[in-house]
């Protein structure tokens, strides 16, 4: 078993979800017989807790509320002001995580249990504040919308900070809580809007953030957002929201855009599926709905139920006035610096083969199945001849389908209508042996959807599931040092890492970096099949 650096805390191993309340910062060193510091901030005032990473004594300040817990007729609400507390409120442990089904065998909570009363964020930074004028990062978590926690040890923010940043993580509300819309709902909205109320909590923590980082030495002009998966498609809404965009200095998306095949609803479609669930759980008024126990509501909504609900974003009139890609088209996005990509193995040529067995035959009439009389393009740019060509070009295939063409369009529109630097990436190193493999079992040969959070937030050691080799650890300090270097610069080049161009046009393709043992920027090659699905899509609803 590899142990980590001395000059690194220990992190704690991934426990049982019955363990999941523990809320000391993954074996944070804490400073014996030190008052705990405090912050006064929107609310009262809070005490936390310091740590020491990396030889840094960091603050720590855990289940901050943000807004006033969506209960009752707070439900399905934009997030209402938070209420005053008397004396001091600790802020040494996680709140609880928002009304989610487990979903991904991948999640590891510290959070205090689950609950609607959710919206909570955690800080972590220097305890010595410098100039006070600290960049920032607001990082918002993955899980389709369905599912995630600010506390999980991948998205811990103490290793960043010991980099002289200011880390936030977000809790917001997901499903049924989060994306419910109804005609009902919009008939009770002064702007007549409805759905998209976690795409909102997100926004009101902007708010906050902007509101009292400075009293933890951030500066509020220089505020990062950043995620991965659902946490990415959210960044790119926030950028092209009216609510949002001027709040920011730059974005970092891992792997996906509220970009088609991603792109929201429209919200007759949205406020269609409402009106069936509320039908299917018998609720004839908004009241009836409020008044259902909160977990009833969760079980009639998991993808397993039947008929099954989908609540994802939609353009609710509020947050959002029109798709992001609208938006991005007219340039009137927020025109700040932007760092993206997405990863070598997004999906799997199961999802293109349903299954069937990776033949050339089978894999034409796969195209057939998904492209109609396009499927001879989508051929060449997907070449199929042999088994193995079919595997590679059905998993890049279902991957671009998946999440990587949504953010290759976001990088496409923002390169385009937009005088910000863009950085694209490729994350090419795939994640080492488990190190207790179930039998038979063999690691990835790519970079799985979500494999690169631990390396860019420099989180291994949080993850006690894989046995990580010095080669995991230099690519983690390259991409952290990449994202680091971003976040306060608006630039990810330094000293001691590979040079990374920003996106421009060069021998028929654009520039990207591709992030592995041997980092190194390359052509893009891949522009042709996402011009294909670009223009596809356009006209298509996803195929897969």
């Amino acid at each position: 078993m590899q142990r980590p650096s001395p000059s690194r805390r220990s992190r704690l191993p991934f426990l049982p979800l019955v363990l999941a309340a523990l809320t000391l910062s993954a074996g944070a060193v804490r400073a014996e017989g030190v008052d705990a510091p405090r912050v006064a901030v929107t609310g009262g005032t809070l005490a936390g807790r310091l740590a020491t990473v990396d030889g840094v004594t960091l603050q720590e300040f855990q289940g901050i509320p943000y807004a006033a817990p969506p209960l009752g007729p707070l439900r399905w609400k934009p997030p209402q002001a938070v209420a005053a507390w008397q004396g001091v409120r600790e802020a040494t442990g996680f709140g609880p995580r928002c009304m989610q089904l487990p979903l991904f065998g991948d999640m590891v909570f510290r959070s205090r249990g689950m609950s609607e009363d959710c919206l909570y964020l955690n800080v972590w930074a220097p305890a010595d504040h410098g100039d006070g004028r600290r960049p920032v990062l607001v990082y918002f978590y993955g899980g389709g919308f369905l599912a995630g926690d600010g506390s999980e040890p991948r998205y811990d923010g103490a290793s960043l900070a010991a980099k002289g940043l200011v880390t936030v993580t977000v809790n917001y509300r997901l499903g049924v809580f989060g994306f419910l819309a109804a005609p009902a709902l919009a008939a009770e909205s002064p702007r007549h809007a409805t759905g998209n109320y976690g795409l909102l909590d997100q926004a009101a923590a902007l708010r906050w953030v902007r509101a009292n980082i400075a009293r933890f030495g951030g500066d509020p002009s220089h505020i990062t957002i950043g995620g991965e998966s659902a946490g990415s498609i959210s960044v790119s809404a926030l950028m092209a929201s009216p609510l949002t965009r001027g709040l920011i200095a730059g974005a970092i998306g891992e792997s996906g855009a509220l970009i088609a095949p991603i792109a929201p609803q429209p919200r007759t479609k949205a406020e269609a599926t409402g009106r069936a669930f509320m039908k299917q759980v018998g609720a004839a008024s908004l009241a009836d709905l409020r008044a259902m126990p909160a977990e009833a509501l969760l079980q009639a909504s998991g993808p397993q139920a039947t008929p099954s609900f989908d609540f994802a974003p939609d353009v609710d009139g509020l947050f959002l006035t029109e798709p992001p890609a609208e938006t991005y088209a007219r340039g009137a996005q927020a025109q700040v610096p932007l760092l993206l990509g997405s990863n070598s193995q997004e999906g799997f040529y199961t999802a293109v083969l349903k299954d069937e067995p990776p033949t050339p035959a089978n894999y034409r009439a796969a195209l057939k199945r998904l492209f109609g009389d396009r499927a001879d393009e989508a051929l060449r740019l997907y070449p199929g001849a042999t088994r193995d060509e079919v595997m590679r070009s059905a998993t890049a295939l279902a991957g671009d389908l998946f999440i990587a063409h949504s953010t290759w369009r976001w990088m496409e529109l923002q390169h385009a209508h937009s005088a910000a630097p863009v950085y694209f990436y490729y994350y090419a190193h795939p994640r080492p042996a488990k190190r207790e493999p179930a039998a038979g079992e063999r690691p990835d040969t790519g970079a799985v959807h979500s494999g690169e959070i631990e390396y860019a937030l420099g989180n291994l050691d949080g993850n006690r599931v894989y046995a990580w080799t010095p080669a995991d650890r230099d690519v983690s300090r390259t991409m952290q040092g990449y994202f680091a270097n971003f976040i306060m610069h608006g630039d990810p080049n330094g000293a001691g890492l590979p040079a990374w161009p920003a996106v421009e046009t060069s021998h028929g393709g654009l520039l990207r970096q591709t992030i592995d043992v041997e980092t190194r920027s390359e052509v893009d090659r891949g522009t042709a099949r996402q011009a294909f699905l670009r223009d596809y899509l356009s006209s298509h609803s996803d195929p897969l």
